[in-house]
C-alpha cells in the first residue's frame, strides 16, 4: 500500500538557512587554542564555571595525554610522564578567544597502574567519583582505551558508574580507541564491534554515544574528534556516517542506538 502526502505551501519568507559545519581547519584551529588554566588534587579546588567542560579519562597507559597534545598540536599541554600514574592531579585547560573562553578540557588523572600505592588509588578513585557524579560544568567525557585491549574491567566500572548521567544526555560520550595503528583490518573492527556492543547497553533516546578508533602517531581520527569535540562545546549538531570497515590503521567512527 502506498500513501501520498501533501505539500506544504512555500513560505514568501523562508527561514535562515542550516549554518555549514566547521571546516576540519577552523575545528583543529580552536582545539591549538588550548592553555593551561589551573589544577587541582580535589575537587573544591577545581573553579567553578558556566563553560561547557570536556574531561579525558582512561587508564594510566592509554594513551590519554598524548592523545590531548595531539589534539592540540602542542608537545607539552598535557603532561605525558614515563612513569604511569604519576599524574596525580585534574588539570583544566581553556579553549577559544583569550578574552572570550568558550569551553574547557579536563585532564583527569589515570587509572588502573599497579605500581601506585594502595592509599593514593583509594583517594584518587573518590576524586574521580566525585568530579564524574557532580561536576555541574561536565559536559562530556571521552574514555581513552587502548585497541589491542578493549574495555577493560576498570573502563567498565566507570562507564557504569556515569551511566545515569550518560542516558539522559546530561553527559555525551565518547569512546577513542587508540593507538588503532597497532592493529590490522580485522583486529581493528572486532575492536569496535566489541566496544559497540558494550556501549549500546548505555545508548538510550537523549543519549549521545560513540566510539572511534585513533592513532596519535598516523594523525587518524584527530579532525574527527576535533569537530566531535567543537560540536559538543559550540552546542551543534555533527551528522555521523554509518560505519565502514576499517581499513588497516584506518579511522572509523559510530554513533550507538538504544539497545
Amino acid at each position: 500500500m502506498t500513501s501520498t502526502t501533501a505539500s506544504a505551501p512555500q513560505s514568501a519568507f523562508p527561514g535562515p538557512p542550516e549554518p555549514l559545519a566547521p571546516t576540519d581547519k577552523v575545528v583543529l584551529g580552536w582545539t591549538h587554542t588550548a592553555r593551561f588554566l589551573t589544577t587541582a588534587s580535589q575537587l573544591i579546588h577545581l573553579p567553578a564555571t558556566e563553560l561547557p567542560e570536556i574531561a579525558f579519562v582512561g587508564r594510566s597507559n592509554a594513551g590519554k595525554s598524548t592523545a590531548i597534545n595531539t589534539l592540540a598540536q602542542q608537545k607539552r599541554l598535557a603532561f605525558a610522564s614515563k612513569t604511569p600514574g604519576r599524574t596525580q592531579h585534574i588539570n583544566l585547560f581553556e579553549l577559544g578567544p583569550k578574552d572570550a573562553p568558550d569551553a574547557l578540557f579536563a585532564d583527569l588523572p589515570g587509572y588502573g597502574y599497579a605500581a601506585v600505592a594502595r592509599s593514593a588509588k583509594l583517594r584518587w578513585q573518590k576524586v574521580m567519583a566525585d568530579y564524574l557524579e557532580v561536576r555541574r560544568s561536565l559536559s562530556g567525557m571521552v574514555l581513552m582505551v587502548d585497541s589491542r585491549l578493549g574495555l577493560t574491567d576498570l573502563d567498565k566500572q566507570l562507564l557504569e558508574f556515569v551511566a545515569a548521567r550518560v542516558g539522559s544526555g546530561e553527559i555525551r560520550l565518547l569512546v577513542l580507541l587508540t593507538k588503532s595503528d597497532k592493529l590490522n583490518r580485522k583486529e581493528a573492527n572486532a575492536a569496535l564491534a566489541a566496544t559497540q556492543e558494550f556501549l549500546a547497553e548505555l545508548a538510550t533516546e537523549e543519549s549521545d554515544v560513540s566510539v572511534t578508533l585513533f592513532s596519535a602517531l598516523k594523525k587518524q581520527g584527530v579532525s574527527d574528534v576535533a569537530q566531535i569535540l567543537h560540536a559538543w562545546a559550540h552546542e551543534l549538531h555533527v551528522p555521523v556516517e554509518p560505519p565502514q570497515l576499517a581499513e588497516p590503521g584506518a579511522n572509523a567512527e559510530a554513533p550507538l542506538s538504544p539497545a
